[in-house]
């Protein structure tokens, strides 16, 4: 019986959440305009072009978390 409540009470917070989106992004009801950047479609190509033309250069693959990885090098304190 519970569960009823909870699959229409979530249903209702996403419906309330998809209306409240329309209503600002769309319907803009605070004002604003769409930024020219958005919305046209030959700065959007140009734009791409430009980011695919520019060349791929990266260094080495670099470890977020050496520790787990147990790749890093303990240097004993006679060696330094």
């Amino acid at each position: 019986m519970a569960a009823k409540y909870i699959i229409a009470s979530v249903a209702g917070a996403f419906a309330i959440a998809y209306v409240s989106d329309l209503l600002v992004s769309d319907s803009k009801i605070f004002g604003g305009t769409t930024p020219s950047t958005v919305s046209n479609k030959g700065w959007w190509e140009e734009t791409d072009k430009k980011f695919q033309a520019w060349p791929r250069t990266a260094g080495p693959p670099v470890v977020m978390n050496p520790i787990s990885r147990q790749n890093f090098i303990v240097k004993s304190g006679s060696e330094s």
